[in-house]
């Protein structure tokens, strides 16, 4: 809230099941001027839906979802993830953050599952029955891969490698009526983007809408309570989002320039 009150931060996106989702959906409600997603999560948290309800989706002895994305995977790419488990508890997701309140501009999940199309499909059919019609494209450019100097090999090579599902989830969200951008940025930085980076990768930006992708935060006693690899990288994100405006020539927009925003049931 306090970037995007200095005019750097412009979108946001929230889960609907996390210990400061209440919050978040106030600050949401009364701050219009941000455009705020539905974090979907499908991996690594806890579902909206009962247990029984989504079995293929949860681990049968805590009823939360699989810990880690790798878990997650091995489910999907042996066949045993229903694809209508995985609409019915984004849907869920979606709804209930639009019962509090909260306009969407677009949807989003959690360790980007929906760049693999048996996710992206049911999710993006969750989304069109709420009034979402917009949705991060989880890709990023060769360009700004290779500016990212300081990027781990091995968070290049995955981000490369993921790369392949690029042109199928385009032709989806074409047909399906999506609005998207043309990639999103600074995935490969993830953890290493300070003030320098974000500069180098930004002086190379094309023409176009793009999504920079960042974990701002205060690296304090709440966030020591959350599992996370970027707990160091937070304050340094947060501090490097100044850099923005020394880049001459970029529009700052949220994602309800791409589409229009969600209906809500009172509409």
């Amino acid at each position: 809230m306090e970037l995007h009150g200095d005019g750097l931060v412009t979108s946001t996106s929230l889960m609907a099941r996390a210990s400061a989702t209440g919050e978040a959906m106030e600050l949401a409600c009364s701050t219009p001027s941000l455009g705020v997603g539905c974090h979907v999560v499908l991996a690594d948290g806890e579902p909206v839906l009962e247990p029984e309800q989504i079995p293929s989706l949860v681990d049968a002895r805590t009823g939360q979802f699989l810990p880690t994305l790798g878990a997650f995977l091995l489910r999907l790419f042996t066949g045993r993830i229903r694809a209508e488990e995985i609409e019915a508890e984004a849907a869920a997701q979606i709804g209930q953050l639009q019962q509090n309140g909260v306009r969407l501009t677009h949807i989003d999940t959690h360790k980007h599952t929906h760049m693999f199309p048996a996710v992206l499909r049911p999710v993006l059919r969750a989304a069109r029955a709420a009034g979402v019609r917009a949705v991060r494209f989880p890709f990023e450019p060769e360009w700004a891969v290779r500016a990212a100097t300081r990027a781990p090999i091995s968070r290049v090579a995955e981000i490369t490698v993921l790369r392949r599902f690029a042109p199928h989830s385009r032709r989806i969200l074409a047909r399906e009526g999506f609005a998207t951008t043309d990639g999103t940025i600074a995935m490969a930085g993830t953890g290493s983007l300070d003030a320098d980076a974000l500069r180098a990768l930004l002086r190379k930006l094309p023409a176009g809408t793009w999504e920079l992708v960042t974990h701002p935060g205060y690296n304090d006693a709440d966030l020591e309570r959350v599992r996370t690899r970027l707990r160091a990288s937070r304050e340094l994100e947060r501090m490097a989002l100044a850099a923005i405006g020394e880049v001459p020539g970029i529009e700052l927009v949220s994602f309800a320039a791409l589409a229009p925003a969600a209906r809500t049931n009172n509409d």
